[in-house]
């Protein structure tokens, strides 16, 4: 995306430095718009680079209509923003960078050197390249009359600006700056915000203090996940997970961790079943346990006979008494079936996401706030949520890209005729 030279005095302000702010930044800066963005810290996408860490998971290569239903309630919403910048055009997007991308064997996109670090020094630069002008260290406090107050290392300061983009994240890993201060502040104002609460997280579940100690941090896997939706109607996913010192956290579990944790708020806990020994059918499970033991101990039997061991088999441990340990139609049942109750979420700083934000309700189709004319919207500060796998990062840059194209509009729309 190139930049265009000021074609006007218009100003926008970009308050939040994550992927969302820095995209409407560029979108307006290409429009002719005079740019500052404002970061709360010494640096801007803190949590993109901590995301990346592993292998930056940019986006995700399944086909559109199942990439938009991701966004579950959201799909109309964010399947709109994705019409104009998708994950096409995000792989695009990267390629003008100078990074390539390729897809994993699981559908994944990636950069090809597995790093976010340079894709975003190369992006800030280009930034930095067309005028946009960066300010770090400037936290946000709301308004003053009509100017935007910051916290700085010099004391309070005010801005004032023709219109502003507030991209300050959801409320997890505040430790990075996204901890949600905001909510009070757009409150003030009469803005409606859903409560926030974790997204992609873990589960609370009263392991005994022996599995505890002995297997968290274990990789649970594979395993298939069965569970009841609201309606009653059964589904099932088949993925990894890893036991904690709380309880069960994961990509597995987070991939239902929208309707566990709904579930939790309906029922005050959550059931969920896993299938230890996917492959296995409970006739072939009750046929092979059903077999004489003979001298060899359960867990020998088990490992033998159904190829439980480890962790799956300290579960198993952990479900049943010695005396059900010897019956092989219910040691059958629990493994095909091992039934875990989930107390609550992990508490929101630890959780990847958030769900919650600003409704979508309170704002026009370019991100504008309604009762809050020239005041624009974007990324996890947004009332939706989606799962990890590339959903995530692709419509945080779409909805950026959405509220800077809305914030031109609304700028050049303004300006004396």
């Amino acid at each position: 995306m190139t930049s265009a030279p000021a074609a006007t005095s218009l100003r926008l302000a970009v308050i939040g430095g994550g992927p969302a702010g820095l995209m409407a930044a560029e979108v307006a800066r290409a429009a002719g718009i005079e740019v500052d963005v404002y970061e709360a810290k010494g640096s801007v996408g803190r949590k993109f680079l901590i995301a990346g860490k592993g292998g930056l998971n940019l986006t995700h290569s399944e086909p559109t209509p199942a990439f938009v239903q991701r966004f579950r309630e959201r799909a109309d919403e964010v399947g709109a923003w994705l019409r104009e910048f998708d994950a096409g055009a995000l792989r695009e997007w990267a390629s003008g960078l100078g990074v390539g991308t390729f897809v994993g064997s699981s559908g994944r996109v990636f950069p090809s050197d597995l790093k976010a670090a340079p894709l975003l020094r190369g992006w800030v630069r280009r930034l930095r390249e067309s005028g946009v002008r960066f300010h770090v260290h400037h936290r946000w406090l709301g308004w003053n009359g009509a100017a935007l107050r910051f916290a700085t290392t010099d004391g309070e300061a005010d801005v004032t600006a023709d219109a502003v983009v507030l991209a300050l994240g959801g409320g997890s890993w505040p430790q990075l700056g996204s901890d949600g201060a905001w909510q009070a502040l757009l409150a003030e104002r009469g803005i409606d915000v859903a409560p926030l609460q974790p997204a992609n997280c873990g589960f609370d579940i009263d392991w005994s203090e022996h599995l505890a100690a002995r297997h968290a941090g274990t990789p649970l896997k594979p395993v298939i996940a069965h569970w009841r939706d609201a309606e009653g109607r059964e589904h099932e996913l088949q993925g990894e997970c890893v036991i904690s010192a709380d309880g069960i956290e994961g990509s597995l579990i987070y991939a239902l961790s929208a309707e566990l944790r709904e579930a939790i708020a309906r029922n005050g806990h959550a059931t969920l079943q896993l299938d230890l020994a996917p492959g296995r059918s409970l006739e072939r499970l009750q046929q092979e346990l059903a077999k004489p033991r003979d001298h060899r101990s359960v867990s020998e039997h088990l490992r033998r006979q159904a190829g439980i061991s480890g962790v799956k088999a300290a579960l198993i441990y952990e479900m049943l008494d010695k005396a059900q340990l010897d019956n092989p139609a219910l040691l059958a049942r629990t493994i095909h079936r091992l039934s875990l109750t989930l107390k609550r979420p992990r508490p929101l700083a630890e959780s990847i996401s958030s769900a919650g934000g600003v409704r979508l309700e309170t704002m026009d189709d370019g991100l504008m706030l309604i009762a809050l004319p020239g005041v624009f919207c974007a990324g996890e500060m947004l009332d939706w949520e989606a799962p990890t796998g590339g959903y995530l990062l692709t419509a945080c840059f779409a909805s950026g890209h959405r509220a800077g194209e809305g914030a031109v509009a609304w700028l050049k729309a303004s300006m004396p005729s």
